[in-house]
Order: C-alpha cells, then sequence, then structure tokens
C-alpha cells in the first residue's frame, strides 16, 4: 500500500466522521417538528419553511465551497463550517421568535453544512483514483449512520430535557467532533491521469459550466431525486405519529432509514465501479420511486418500519453517484465546481420538497398528496437520468 493509499484511508475517516455529525444534525430538524410546533406553536408548513431555507443556504454554500476547495484545499473550508454550525446550533436552543430560528437553524446550519459535503466528497475521490465509487460511497455513507444516530438521541434528549437543552448539546458536540477530524485533512498528491479520462475543456470556469448540457441533465436529475425524497424523509416521523405510532418509535422509522441508507450507498458505490455509475443510477432511480409511491398504502407501525428500510435502501443508493457521474463528465480540475454547482441546484429540490410536504400537510390535514406527487417527480428523475450521453461526445455547450 503506497502513502497515498493509507493517509487517503485517514482522509476518508475523517471525512466519514464529519458528514455523520453534520447531516445528523441537519435532519434532526424532523425529530424538532412537533416539539417546536407544541411548544412554540410554530406550525408545520413554517418549520418546514425553515428547512426550505437551510436548503438554499446549504445549495449557495456548497457552489462556493466546492470552488475555495478547488484552489485552497478542503481543510480550511470545513473548518469554517464546523464554526458556522456550532454556532447554528447553540443559538437555536436559544431562539425565542421564528425568525431568530430561520437565522441560525436556516442560515448558520445551512451554511455550516455546506462547507462539508461537496470539499469531503471531493477530497475523497481525488486520493482514491481508481476507486471513485467506494471513496464517494462511504462519505455519502455518513449521512445514513448520522439520520441512524442522532435521530433517536435528539428524541430521547427531547423527551428527558427539553427541546432548547437538545440544541445546546448537540451544537457542543458537533464543535468537538467536527474541528478536531477537520485538522486531519490534507490535499491528495497530483496523480497522472489515464487517457481514457475525460478532461474538461481548456478554461472551463464557473461561467462557462452553465452552459454545458451534461451539466444540467446531472443536476436537474439530481434535483428531481432529492425534490422526490425531501418530503417523505422530512415528514417521516410527523407521519408515522399522525398514523398512532409512538414518539419515540417514530423517530426509530427514521434511524432505520439511515441504517438501511447506509447499505444502499456503500453497495451502489462498489457496483458503480463494476457496472457504471449512470447504469446503477438508473436502477437507484426505479426503486425509490416505487417506494415513494407505495407509501400510501402504509397505516401500521409495521409497515411504516418496513417501508423506512426499503426506502432507506433506494435513497441512499443513489445520492453518492452523482459525484462519480460529475467527475466523469468533468475530470478532475474542475469537478469541486462542477459538483458544487449540481449539489446547490440539489439543495433547492431538497427544501422544496420538505416545504411542499408542510403546506400539504396544513391545507389537506394528511400527506397523500405528498407521496403522489412526490412520486411522480421520483418518476421524472428516471427519465432525465436516461438522458445522459457518453461524457466525450455530451462534453459541448448547450
Amino acid at each position: 500500500m503506497n502513502d497515498r493509499s493509507s493517509y487517503g484511508w485517514v482522509v476518508l475517516g475523517a471525512a466519514f466522521v464529519i458528514i455523520t455529525m453534520a447531516v445528523g444534525t441537519l435532519f434532526s430538524l424532523a425529530v424538532f417538528l412537533k416539539p417546536l410546533e407544541d411548544s412554540m406553536g410554530w406550525a408545520r408548513s413554517s418549520v418546514s419553511a425553515i428547512a426550505l431555507l437551510n436548503w438554499i443556504a446549504m445549495g449557495l454554500g456548497s457552489f462556493l465551497a466546492g470552488y475555495l476547495s478547488d484552489r485552497f484545499g478542503a481543510r480550511p473550508v470545513v473548518l469554517g463550517g464546523g464554526v458556522l454550525l456550532g454556532a447554528g446550533l447553540i443559538l437555536s436552543g436559544r431562539a425565542e421568535a421564528l425568525w431568530q430560528f430561520y437565522v441560525s437553524f436556516g442560515v448558520l446550519v445551512g451554511f455550516g453544512v455546506s462547507c462539508f459535503y461537496v470539499p469531503l466528497t471531493v477530497t475523497a475521490v481525488r486520493w482514491f483514483e481508481h476507486r471513485r465509487g467506494m471513496a464517494a460511497s462511504i462519505v455519502s455513507s455518513g449521512n445514513g449512520l448520522g439520520t441512524l444516530a442522532l435521530a433517536p438521541l435528539t428524541r430521547w434528549l427531547i423527551n428527558n430535557y427539553d427541546w432548547r437543552t437538545a440544541f445546546l448539546i448537540l451544537g457542543e458536540f458537533a464543535l468537538i467532533v467536527v474541528i478536531p477530524a477537520a485538522l486531519l485533512l490534507r490535499r491528495a498528491p497530483a496523480a497522472t491521469l489515464p487517457a481514457s479520462q475525460p478532461a474538461p475543456e481548456p478554461g472551463l470556469t464557473a461561467r462557462r459550466l452553465w452552459t454545458f448540457r451534461p451539466f444540467w441533465a446531472i443536476a436537474l436529475t439530481h434535483f428531481a431525486c432529492c425534490a422526490a425524497h425531501s418530503g417523505p424523509i422530512f415528514h417521516m416521523v410527523s407521519h408515522a405519529i399522525d398514523q398512532g405510532v409512538p414518539a419515540l418509535a417514530a423517530a426509530g422509522a427514521l434511524g432505520i432509514s439511515g441504517l438501511t441508507s447506509i447499505i444502499g450507498r456503500v453497495g451502489t458505490g462498489m457496483v458503480a465501479d463494476r457496472v457504471g455509475a449512470k447504469r446503477t443510477l438508473i436502477v437507484g432511480l426505479i426503486l425509490q420511486a416505487m417506494t415513494i409511491f407505495l407509501y400510501v398504502f402504509a397505516r401500521d407501525a409495521g409497515t411504516l418500519y418496513a417501508l423506512a428500510m426499503v426506502f432507506g435502501v433506494a435513497y441512499g443508493s443513489v445520492m453518492p453517484l452523482y459525484a462519480v457521474v460529475t467527475r466523469e463528465y468533468f475530470g478532475d480540475r474542475a469537478m469541486g465546481t462542477a459538483y458544487g454547482g449540481v449539489f446547490f441546484i440539489s439543495c433547492i429540490g431538497m427544501g422544496l420538497g420538505s416545504y411542499a410536504g408542510g403546506i400539504i400537510h396544513d391545507v389537506l390535514g394528511s400527506y397523500l398528496w405528498l407521496f403522489l406527487g412526490s412520486g411522480a417527480i421520483a418518476t421524472m428523475a428516471i427519465v432525465l437520468a436516461s438522458t445522459l450521453r457518453p461524457p466525450r461526445a455530451a462534453l459541448r455547450p448547450a
């Protein structure tokens, strides 16, 4: 094992830990949804709008973070994100008005988490040149472990203390975990690129990036995919409680989906290295659409748990593949900028899906139309993914 690959595992482990903590706290808002409604009198649509702001901030920040990581490396970007994440969570526990919660969780936490996913994924992929799918999938699997661990922990903290104390503890935990892990990050040594790898055209800039067809094909697929699964994920706990499932058990459903998403992320990353990212992505999108439609028929705890398990595999299987596909089309030099742009657009989908779910519930009194609409959008993601053409043929301006 050479020095490049050996220290690459240290970088990969640090990235995994950071993503676990960051995304786990981000999705913990779903567990806070009903306590905030009961304690502060905030409507679900109002809290869901915070999630929309959260994802917009995360998307904008990710585009900038990808560009900065291409220029300066991941470490300074991630360190700044760790400070923002910890501060945002601690201040969220002190919010007295809705607008304050918008600023603390919507803006600070959103921009904090934006400093992690794109730079860490790009860094990991650069360290593992010949196992890009595996590297991206391990970083992405931190999403699943974070949801699995922090959703029940957050519910336990709320039950035994209150929601304010829960935010304080999560914020302190984030600072303790993220900052030391970020200090382990290093740039990957320069590698000789194989002749088969498509490289970006000379002079490819962030502005020119928006004129390429493959960029929009990848970005819109990612957008539709995230818009489809974000509503069911964000409202999974509240939907289960509405169906009569106890609160702690409902949080467990979100946790179990996070656990099985790890299986989907790691498994498909390895499969993609063998059979190709596009083919694997389409299969994962088909499974996601089928599972979302089945939520229409789920009424009891057993069925909801079973669907949460399959749904976790489905949405987890597709998430790491967008980074791999972006790398295939835009090469190594521009990957941070290109993937930052793709991730920015996908974050808008995540925010809209979460927000729409809250509005649908407040207006119609149930989540039925959320699952029907999300299933239709998931089907559109399959169609969009099918339009991707071979990388070399596709790299031309729109």
